[in-house]
């Protein structure tokens, strides 16, 4: 008997992509008098997909539909969400509105100024598009008024990065192909991105990328940073290093697990456990003492060898670190720490 072929992951789509189907299909009830079953739209990439209406009302002068978000296999937090786009004259040309459950931007650094609706370029650019064609289709002037909701959406944006990132009150409207990549790790790397701009741009000199919220805590409190100089990377220190190579700060602080930091100075970018994995032959090297090779994880050679194993790790991690922002001027610590979120291990100023 063999194994069947593993299922593909079903892709989904944003939630840009949904606010654009669901402002061509209140446009066509504003203007064609008829809210339609279904509507079909163009994606940046040439993609048509169809979205079926899960709400629909209009009153004077107004219409609004609602698409349910579908993010295929992809564990996105807004899948299942509604979407809705309310649609209405305005005084001239599209303008943008964030209705209840969209965030409002307040710092800058972000692809949209403080004080704009969290609705990024690509989506708005996308509703702009299905403004011109169905005004041309009705004769009607391209000045509408978007106002894109979420129902719920302030409380899913607290499990977001939006809170730190200075985007108050709720979600984003966000996609630039339109398709949400089942497990893709492009959104969490562009989020590191967005972190990296925005602490920029409020001119915070000193930023830190954790593995997780037990290493994060103990480094804000070891260096008095602000939130917004905490960077969410997660397992992707290559991501969020290579981006600090290209828009440098002048202070990084990496902090995380020892397994983690160890794998990063054994060359890991990506620190996840199931992309990477620690050498023990090379942290028996790198400790001078044989016995960690036969240690069964990262944690039980730790205990073998107590904080000074880890300060020997925490420089190894150090000099990777520098040696990817070299040249930038980036001056560099690493911070280790143990489960229950005490330093065991640093190096660097």
């Amino acid at each position: 008997m063999t194994d069947s072929a593993p299922t593909p992951l079903r892709r989904g789509w944003t939630t840009g992509a949904c606010a654009t189907a669901a402002t061509r299909a209140a446009l066509l009830r504003l203007w064609g008098g008829a809210f339609p079953d279904s509507v079909t739209i163009t994606l940046p990439r040439g993609e048509m997909p169809t979205f079926v209406l899960a709400h629909c009302d209009a009153g004077e002068g107004w219409a609004e539909a609602g698409i349910v978000k579908d993010a295929g296999d992809d564990p996105d937090v807004t899948h299942g969400a509604l979407i809705v786009a309310r649609v209405a004259p305005s005084a001239g040309g599209v303008t943008f509105c964030a209705g209840p459950g969209v965030g409002t931007v307040t710092r800058p650094g972000l692809p949209i100024p403080p004080g704009e609706p969290a609705i990024n370029p690509v989506p708005r650019a996308m509703m702009d598009e299905q403004v011109a064609d169905l005004a041309a289709e009705f004769g009607r002037a391209p000045d509408i008024e978007i106002t894109v909701s979420i129902p719920g959406g302030e409380e899913i944006a607290q499990r977001t990065w939006n809170p730190r990132l200075g985007i108050e009150g709720g979600l984003s409207v966000l996609g630039t192909t339109g398709i949400v990549r089942p497990f893709s790790c492009a959104a969490w790397i562009a989020s590191i991105h967005r972190g990296i701009d925005v602490a920029r741009a409020s001119g915070i000199p000193h930023v830190a990328g954790c593995t997780g919220a037990t290493s994060e805590a103990a480094v804000r409190a070891l260096h008095g940073l602000p939130e917004i100089a905490m960077i969410d990377m997660g397992d992707f220190a290559g991501g969020m290093l290579k981006y600090l190579r290209r828009h440098p700060v002048p202070r990084v602080t990496l902090g995380g697990g020892f397994a983690k930091i160890a794998k990063f100075a054994q060359g890991a970018q990506d620190l996840h456990s199931g992309r990477s994995q620690l050498d023990m032959g090379a942290l028996a090297r790198l400790a001078g003492d044989p016995r960690v090779a036969e240690a069964p994880t990262g944690m039980a050679a730790l205990t073998l060898l107590g904080p000074p194993l880890a300060d020997r790790v925490a420089r190894a991690a150090r000099d990777r670190l520098d040696a990817m922002l070299d040249g930038t001027g980036t001056v560099s610590d690493v911070v280790i720490t143990d489960r229950a979120g005490s330093v065991v291990g640093r190096a660097g100023p």
